[in-house]
């Protein structure tokens, strides 16, 4: 195999000119271009921010200070809390599994770590209400014993794990299948054990792809909806979430308390969206360099 055909999409462009488009149909390209991101991007952020703030930083504040969007804010991150270090166990030994052995039902597997990807979330949180609501396969059991799950902190995690798990796996999968085994095959010949060897060798060489996995998790986390509002029973102050709390105070038309939480969390957004931005630049010399960056 040629140098040529491991090269990373961005060193190809870079030394092939292969666009011969007229200036025109270039300014036309990205006029369009900016057209969607200010259409689809910039002007919703603009109208969240300017409603949130439509009669000052008073009543922003206090709408972010009462207490059923705390317990919301709160929830939100407990929820990704919980599921994001899940996840990022489940990514990790998926990812080495599938990486680094064969083994029968492999691919089973990588088809069943995109289904969140195919299925709908509501579709998932009715799946966890047929199985541990009162109703439910399980209910029965769960409730003689105690146990709550539906509309409770057990379901809105379960719910948010299902949407979350493919993340930090579809990073880290094909990132260590282009590493292969050889570095971890020399430290086991220089007497390193398993953990020690994940430790000293894997682990380091797929951190920036694991970053970026555990980023894209939290927040989808974070943001989630479909799945959450079907498993949380909207309970405020108990089980709203961000995005749940928002939906309920704009229906109540108290809209600048529900911008005030939405601009919340478009700034979580592009929080995530500059640590993407550098992290992407790591991942690609990651990815070019076999993890040695």
């Amino acid at each position: 195999m040629s140098d040529t055909s491991l090269a990373s999409p961005r060193d190809f462009s870079a030394t092939h000119d292969v666009v011969n488009e007229s200036l025109g149909a270039r300014i036309v390209l990205t006029l369009v271009a900016v057209a969607f991101l200010g259409l689809f991007l910039i002007m919703p952020l603009v109208v969240v921010f300017s409603e949130a703030l439509k009669k000052g930083f008073g009543p922003y504040l206090a709408s972010l200070a009462d207490p059923d969007a705390v317990a919301a804010i709160e929830l939100t991150l407990t929820v990704a809390a919980i599921a994001v270090p899940l996840n990022i166990v489940f990514g990790i030994a998926a990812a080495w599994a599938i990486a680094k052995f064969e083994f029968r039902g492999k691919s089973v597997l990588i088809t069943l770590i995109d289904l969140p990807f195919s299925v709908s979330p509501v579709v998932s949180g009715l799946v966890y209400v047929l199985l541990f609501g009162a109703q439910g396969w399980f209910g029965p059991w769960l409730r003689a014993h105690g146990i709550e799950i539906i509309f409770a902190l057990p379901g809105i995690v379960l719910a948010t794990i299902f949407v979350t798990f493919p993340f930090v796996a579809r990073e880290l999968i094909p990132l260590m299948q282009q590493q292969g085994t050889q570095d971890e095959a020399a430290a086991l010949t220089l007497g390193a054990g398993g953990f020690r060897t994940f430790l000293t060798v894997t682990l380091p060489n797929i951190r920036w792809g694991l970053l970026y996995g555990v980023l894209l998790c939290n927040a989808r986390a974070m943001g989630e909806f479909g799945a959450v509002a079907v498993v949380s029973g909207h309970i405020r102050g108990l089980t709203n979430t961000m995005p749940l709390h928002v939906e309920i105070l704009y229906n109540e038309y108290n809209f600048v308390a529900a911008f005030a939480v939405a601009s919340l969390l478009a700034l979580l957004a592009l929080v995530t969206l500059a640590a993407k931005s550098i992290l992407e630049w790591r991942y690609a010399d990651a990815i070019s360099g076999g993890g040695a960056h």
